[in-house]
């Protein structure tokens, strides 16, 4: 028997049992070491307001339609951050007591088919808590980048750097999503990275990884962090601001605000999730005057022409590559908090509630506790 998080209604998050199946031929079975919480997606479901729940998505269509919700309570097995250690193996592909990085939701243990489930081992040196990004996170991160390499050389990006090496990038958001990404910037040789937020904890959190930070207040001309970059960013005559913008924050003043940081013909590549909609983003403005492009950048689709050169797992390899240069710096400033998974029902209401604020959690189950 395992354990898995299950929601069962909006703010009532318990944990339960599971059973699970013998491992089969070819397949092996997991001990969940960490899990990483991210808030951003698993608190709307906490909340109520992700869209899987209010309407049927129609994966044909790619479309949102009226009709029975996609999801529905009890929803369990949430979250894409696991690292487990194999504790059982019926094939060659991965051995036994191996560390692997995986997204199968916040469970204490794991059957795989190698055939259907996707895996990365993790190498020796890379600090195991860290590998929660490596699955799945870490590419989200990375994707963001390749679409910026791809809007500015095509199916001619070789690189995951191409398009933000030597030019000046600005991060929106500064939420696990955005400081990868500003990592991910900083690794590829950008000239100068800002990181744009509206909180300064999280500023700081930015300015310690390395980054160049600027608060979101547009209450005042001289703080408005568009004016003071288009101001310090001069391409040329009529041509100032950010070469390119990737809007890390879900929230509409966020892409109005980084719609403004462009310079003109400029792209903003979108990694946010709008769960309220978009209704400040004022398309008449900007967007229209400056012949600006938004791009969204989820993992499910890399940039057309680059799908087979770039795959998850060259993304993940990518990850992998930024830990190892990044890692104990994420490891001091980005992971806020490490709660016993027993804790983990009590950790992700409160996070809803607002009665407790976190930049990264992660889950530390019992078999890490044990084995060290």
């Amino acid at each position: 028997m395992g354990e898995v998080l299950t929601i069962e209604a909006p703010g009532r998050v318990a944990l339960v049992e599971e059973k699970l199946p013998e491992v089969p031929e070819g397949g092996f079975r997991v001990a969940t070491a960490y899990s990483g919480v991210s808030a951003g997606t698993e608190l709307t479901y906490v909340k109520g307001d992700n869209p899987y729940l209010n309407a049927t998505f129609d994966r044909e269509l790619g479309l949102f339609v009226p009709g029975t919700p996609s999801i529905e309570y009890p929803v369990r097995g949430i979250g894409y951050m696991q690292v487990g250690q194999v504790v059982e193996t019926r094939t060659t592909a991965v051995r036994e007591g191996a560390r692997v990085a995986m997204a199968y939701g916040h469970r204490t243990a794991y059957v795989a088919d190698p055939l259907a489930d996707r895996f990365v081992e993790l190498p020796e040196d890379l600090d195991p808590l860290l590998g929660v990004y490596v699955a799945h996170m870490g590419p989200i991160c990375a994707n963001g980048l390749l679409h910026a390499a791809h809007d500015l050389y095509g199916p001619a990006a070789r690189r995951l750097g191409d398009g933000v090496h030597g030019r000046r990038v600005v991060v929106v958001g500064a939420g696990v999503v955005g400081l990868l990404v500003a990592c991910f910037a900083m690794h590829g040789g950008a000239a100068e990275v800002v990181v744009v937020d509206e909180t300064p904890a999280r500023l700081e959190v930015a300015a310690a990884l390395g980054a160049d930070v600027l608060a979101a207040s547009q209450d005042d001309t001289d703080d408005d962090p568009a004016v003071t970059l288009k101001r310090r960013w001069r391409h040329g005559p009529q041509d100032r601001g950010a070469d390119v913008v990737f809007q890390c924050r879900g929230r509409a003043r966020a892409l109005a605000l980084g719609l403004r940081l462009l310079r003109p013909q400029g792209t903003l590549v979108d990694l946010a999730f709008y769960t309220e909609g978009a209704g400040e983003v004022r398309l008449g403005e900007e967007f229209h005057h400056n012949g600006l492009s938004v791009r969204c950048a989820q993992i499910g689709r890399v940039p057309r022409g680059l799908a087979h050169a770039w795959d998850r797992e060259r993304l993940s390899y990518e990850t992998i590559g930024l830990l190892r240069e990044w890692g104990p710096r994420l490891r001091r400033h980005l992971v806020t908090d490490v709660v016993g998974f027993r804790d983990a029902p009590l950790l992700l209401g409160d996070l809803a509630a607002r009665r407790r604020q976190s930049l990264q959690a992660v889950l530390r189950h019992e078999v890490e506790e044990e084995g060290g």
